[in-house]
C-alpha cells in the first residue's frame, strides 16, 4: 500500500477522535494494522504536526486534538480578565464593554460556561449585552459575572 503523509496523519486524526489512544507505542501498532508502516519519531512528528496533546480524561490519559478544554468557569475568568473592561447592569441586563472585536469572545464564553440566571448574550463589537433570569436581574447577575470573572 503507497502511503502518503497526509493520508497517514488524517488516519491519525481518525485514530484519536474516534478511540481512546493513550501512549505512542500504541498508535505505531493500530497504524500498522491499517497498512501504516511507521516507527515512533514519526508518530510523534505527526502528532506534533496535527496539534494532539495528551489530556487528562476520566481518570486516564488520552491524546485529545487540540489543547485540553479548560472548564467553562476557567475560560470565563481568563476572558474576562484580559478582556472585559467595564460592567454596567440595567434592569434586566448587564451591559460589558470589551475592546473592538473582543465582545463575540465574552459572550461565548458566558454562554459556554452556563452561567445560571443567564437567559442570554448577545454581542456586537464592542459591547455584549447579557439578559437576565427576571428573578435575578440585572445587578444581581452583574455582580456574579464580576465574581466568575476575577482571576
Amino acid at each position: 500500500m503507497t502511503t502518503t503523509v497526509a493520508s497517514r496523519r488524517r488516519e491519525l486524526r481518525r485514530l484519536i477522535t474516534d478511540e481512546v489512544v493513550s501512549n505512542q507505542h500504541e498508535l505505531v501498532e493500530r497504524l500498522a494494522d491499517r497498512g501504516f508502516d511507521v516507527t515512533q519519531p514519526t508518530v510523534s512528528r505527526d502528532l506534533e504536526a496535527i496539534g494532539a496533546v495528551r489530556a487528562n480524561e476520566n481518570g486516564g490519559v488520552r491524546y485529545v486534538i487540540g489543547d485540553p478544554p479548560e472548564s467553562g468557569e476557567a475560560e470565563l475568568a481568563r476572558v474576562f480578565g484580559e478582556f472585559v473592561l467595564w460592567v454596567e447592569p440595567t434592569g434586566n441586563l448587564v451591559v460589558l464593554r470589551t475592546p473592538p472585536g473582543a465582545a463575540h469572545l465574552v459572550a461565548s464564553a458566558i454562554d459556554t460556561a452556563a452561567v445560571s440566571g443567564v437567559v442570554g448574550t448577545v454581542a456586537g463589537d464592542d459591547t455584549v449585552f447579557v439578559a437576565a433570569a427576571e428573578d435575578l436581574g440585572g445587578a444581581a447577575l452583574a455582580g456574579k459575572l464580576d465574581e466568575l470573572g476575577a482571576p
